[in-house]
């Protein structure tokens, strides 16, 4: 069935109504009709399986035939992702969603390319949050990841993040293997990390001064190999591994 997106603080399981954006693609393009079955949710893990009640120009009226609600992965993963330039932080908010991520911050690194003022910096954020709604539609995942407005690497570790794990993955030579790391904290902590952070630099790899940054905020070095990935490719590789070692 189709499946439609709702946004947590429009989502009232008695009266569930599509906005006017997504009553356009119910209506004008997957030609919904009353009667129609589909399936909402809100990104915050509630669906509902509904039946189409009344139809408009703007809005489409459902009603609950069933409904639930979706347990939270069992480790919250933060990204933390240098801007690449093109369309690549796009693709990378898309595949994060689909892997599971719980939240993205875009990050303004020294070697960014991209950069944003102040006045740019919501819309892209609007962007990268539909783009993450439309992934979530597809994959079937209920909860959407907290989409962050750009800002430096500094700004984000001067907000006191608390993370059970942290890691950044790095060029330099004073790195360890994920598997190790992952090992040794469970080791000493005698349990899986219930939240952790990954930060992926951009081409070139974050500065030095900025990997020191990190840690000093309690970031691990991490290799992801001998292989020097692009940085989308290291991005969606780091939750793969995170994803397969932390949620199942």
């Amino acid at each position: 069935m189709h499946r439609f997106y709702i946004a947590p603080e429009n989502w009232n399981i008695d009266r569930l109504v599509l906005d006017a954006d997504e009553t356009h693609h119910a209506i004008n393009v997957l030609r919904l009709e009353k009667g129609g079955r589909a399936v909402v949710f809100n990104g915050r893990g509630a669906e509902a399986t509904v039946e189409v009640a009344e139809i408009s120009k703007r809005s489409v009226e459902l009603r609950r035939i069933q409904h639930a609600q979706t347990p939270k992965l069992r480790c919250a993963i933060t990204l933390g992702q240098a801007i690449p330039k093109g369309k690549n932080m796009d693709l990378i908010v898309q595949k994060a969603t689909e892997l599971g991520a719980s939240a993205i911050v875009p990050l303004i690194s020294e070697r960014t390319v991209v950069q944003y003022d102040a006045g740019e910096a919501p819309a892209k954020q609007a962007k990268w949050q539909t783009i993450a709604i439309e992934a979530a539609k597809q994959c079937g995942q209920n909860w959407l990841p907290t989409l962050h407005a750009p800002q430096t690497p500094k700004s984000f570790f001067d907000s006191k993040p608390r993370f059970d794990l942290m890691l950044i993955a790095s060029l330099q030579p004073d790195t360890q293997h994920l598997k190790m790391v992952l090992a040794e904290h469970e080791a000493q902590h005698k349990t899986r990390p219930s939240n952790a952070l990954v930060l992926v630099g951009p081409e070139g790899d974050f500065t030095p001064a900025e990997v020191s940054l990190a840690r000093s905020a309690g970031c691990r070095p991490i290799t992801l190999g001998p292989i020097i990935l692009r940085t989308e490719t290291a991005a969606l590789y780091c939750l793969s591994v995170l994803s397969y070692e932390l949620l199942v």
